[in-house]
């Protein structure tokens, strides 16, 4: 009798496994899709591209590729955001030609920021195929609602190839940037740090919401769920940029992000950029302690030394932390890299350099709370009544 429930406990699990594995191969993304659609939705257009290396088909193939070689459609531009049309740059990036298409490639990361008309000459459809990483400070989706005002003004329609969004649709997390705060680049619409949105609802709710009143289609994905994450969408994985090299570090970055313009060593120069940081003023052992104390769900942290071969306190012996993902179901990420400012002001008041905060945050509140000591609770609770204004806005744009 035992033998038999093992068998069938066995091929009910091989079948679910089965299952999963169809479903994941029924995941299109939005090239996916319109590769699917045999590209009708740019028939007879002249086209300009944004995108990067992220730009791929579930089969590794390149966006500019497929849009150069099919029929019917006209590519005419490309158009690279930060980190440049191969995700390698860590600096501003300048305009060059593609070696592959013969094809202007436009920067709009330039050290000037600006977005000339003269760019899009020629261009009928604009279309953004880049993968985001669900945080508000990643510059990609600042790049998109740009581009997508420059249309409006131009007259030129645009067209979003959607993908997931790696850390879930699900959690939105953290103090909603005011109206008054917004500033190019990392914080260009009154939204949470953890959004749960993809680019495709992004552009949707800006175009709304900002008037922006662009000619605007969005290619949906076809098999994605609000709670999967990235690994469980059968999807190749790319490096996003140079410093998010794996899914953990970009489930973590919503909160560790936040040390990025900080007198902290965080991101490159390190082996695990977003998932260790420290500094040579810091005691290793003692803020480990103190973040373990904290009881933060879904993570613990490990002390370490290490010495940054870039950027901050670079040649430098450095303590730290090492953040081990024990959960991710139930880690908050935002409130992670509160509790970690927090720690740290603590323990080190006279080195941290707590009003750097406001590069990432905007908020003078959230500084002040820190400085005051307030607990991290009483913190995540003052967001509250914004973020849930924020959630019944964003409820109206979503489209899985």
């Amino acid at each position: 009798m035992q033998k038999y429930i093992f068998l069938l406990m066995t091929i009910f699990a091989m079948s679910a496994h089965g299952a999963l594995k169809a479903q994941e191969q029924r995941l299109l993304t939005g090239i996916d899709a319109l590769v699917a659609e045999q590209f009708v939705a740019l028939r007879r257009q002249k086209v300009g591209l944004i995108t990067n290396h992220t730009g791929i088909n579930r089969h590794w193939q390149s966006t500019i590729d497929l849009l150069f070689k099919a029929d019917g459609v006209e590519l005419v531009a490309l158009f690279s955001p930060e980190h440049g049309i191969r995700g390698t740059l860590d600096t501003w990036v300048d305009s060059a030609v593609d070696s592959l298409t013969g094809l202007p490639v436009h920067s709009l990361y330039a050290k000037n920021r600006s977005l000339t008309d003269e760019m899009f000459n020629g261009v009928e459809t604009l279309v953004f195929d880049i993968q985001d990483i669900g945080a508000r400070f990643y510059t990609y989706i600042a790049t998109m609602k740009q581009c997508m005002e420059k249309a409006a003004k131009l007259d030129i329609r645009f067209v979003v190839l959607d993908r997931p969004n790696p850390i879930t649709g699900l959690q939105v997390e953290g103090p909603v940037l005011a109206g008054n705060e917004l500033f190019l680049f990392a914080g260009v619409f009154p939204m949470p740090i953890r959004h749960g949105m993809t680019v495709g609802e992004l552009a949707l709710m800006f175009n709304d919401v900002d008037s922006i009143g662009v000619d605007l289609q969005i290619i949906r994905m076809r098999g994605w769920r609000r709670d999967m994450w990235f690994d469980q969408t059968g999807l190749p994985w790319v490096n996003p940029s140079p410093n998010m090299k794996n899914l953990y570090e970009a489930i973590l970055y919503p909160g560790l992000g936040l040390l990025e313009r900080l007198n902290v060593a965080n991101k490159r120069g390190l082996w695990r950029p977003f998932e260790e940081f420290g500094a040579p003023w810091v005691d290793a052992v003692e803020l480990a302690a103190e973040l373990n104390s904290r009881k933060i769900p879904g993570v613990s942290f490990t002390p370490i030394k290490f010495t940054p071969t870039d950027h901050k306190y670079v040649g430098e012996a450095c303590e730290g932390v090492a953040v081990n993902l024990l959960n991710r179901d139930a880690l908050p990420s935002v409130r992670c890299g509160v509790e970690v400012a927090h720690a740290l002001y603590k323990l080190y008041p006279e080195h941290f350099e707590l009003d750097k905060l406001w590069h990432i945050t905007r908020s003078r509140a959230l500084i002040a709370q820190i400085r005051e000591q307030k607990s991290v609770q009483e913190i995540v609770e003052s967001w509250q009544l914004e973020l849930a204004n924020f959630k019944a806005l964003r409820k109206k744009y979503l489209l899985y």
